[in-house]
């Protein structure tokens, strides 16, 4: 069984910043995938950002392309967050997913995502 935590999460000033870990721990065979999602309150959850298990290949969500930045240290088995220049926009719970195998420009549904995490608040005040 593979286990996804996610931290970091917490209250900001607009213009300000948070990083986002996402811990995976459990049966280490298989390359994984990470990706972050956000669910504010009454919307879908929707994608942020991705990246490939070695660590070369990142996609990001339009609205957070130069502001956010996905990375991971594979020897910690965890990929970060890392989130400038935060909008109130931004607010919502964030979670980490992650999936073994390929990702690719296309790979944004939640549904492609098997493993979750149990999400981080983020709140950015205006």
């Amino acid at each position: 069984q593979v286990h996804v935590v996610e931290s970091g999460g917490g209250l900001v000033q607009a213009g300000g910043s948070l990083r986002l870990s996402c811990e995976r721990s459990g049966k280490d065979a298989g390359n994984y995938a990470v990706g972050w999602f956000r669910q504010a309150p009454g919307k879908e959850r929707e994608f942020v950002a991705a990246i490939g298990w070695s660590g070369s290949t990142t996609y990001y969500e339009d609205s957070v392309k130069g502001r956010f930045t996905i990375s991971r240290d594979s020897a910690k088995n965890t990929v970060y967050l890392q989130m400038n220049s935060l909008k109130p926009d931004d607010t919502a719970i964030y979670y980490c997913a992650a999936r073994v195998g390929m990702i690719f420009a296309t790979t944004r549904n939640p549904s492609e995502f098997k493993y979750w995490g149990q999400g981080t608040q983020v709140t950015v005040s205006s």
